[in-house]
């Protein structure tokens, strides 16, 4: 299965470059995707503008030009089921994935999306099927929504819960950090050194 990287920036604060235990949080996150067995290569969508800086870290960086996250994921949107995750992730367990990905080819859904207690879908750490998503981004994108969570109102996927994968195993719950200040940097290069 290919894995697809979103480290498209929308709002000032995100940074997908920003150093973690000296390298670049989207390289982790690149690495610990391809630490997962049944991931086979890394696409990583950057705007065009930013492909330079991309280049120097990850290994296949694809430039889109596009007003948000949706619309750029619609322009890159592989033939293929794929596993969806932002570049600031760098926590990604890969028995996660290799679990998601396994159950997915399982069940057949349109979509596998961890949802948290309170109904919150992490719907960039989830896997796709490309022409169900094509159509719920579209519907999205036609009602006017322009955040990626939003694409849940339209995709008939499969819920997982995150809450009962963590009681098995608790580092479950460090897939979905995202480093987004100083302070998620130092916890996340802490972390890394225990994995």
């Amino acid at each position: 299965m290919r894995a697809c990287i979103l480290a498209f920036p929308e709002k000032r604060w995100e940074n997908y470059t920003v150093p973690v235990a000296d390298e670049p949080v989207v390289k982790l996150t690149e690495r610990r995707l391809l630490m997962s067995k049944r991931i086979e290569d890394v696409i990583t969508v950057v705007r065009k503008d930013r492909l330079r800086t991309y280049s120097l870290h990850v290994s296949n960086p694809l430039p889109v030009v596009a007003r948000n996250k949706m619309e750029a994921l619609l322009k890159v949107l592989p033939g293929e089921p794929f596993f969806l995750a932002e570049g600031n992730m760098p926590l990604i367990m890969p028995f996660l994935v290799n679990y998601m990905t396994g159950l997915f080819y399982e069940n057949e859904p349109e979509a596998l999306i961890p949802v948290w207690r309170d109904g919150t879908a992490e719907t960039t750490h989830a896997v796709y099927e490309p022409n169900a998503l094509e159509d719920a981004i579209n519907a999205a994108l036609a009602e006017g929504y322009r955040g990626l969570s939003r694409i849940t109102e339209f995709l008939d996927y499969e819920p997982l819960s995150i809450e009962e994968l963590a009681k098995r195993n608790p580092k479950v719950a460090l897939s979905f950090f995202r480093v987004r200040n100083s302070f998620d940097v130092r916890f996340a290069a802490e972390t890394l050194r225990k994995l």
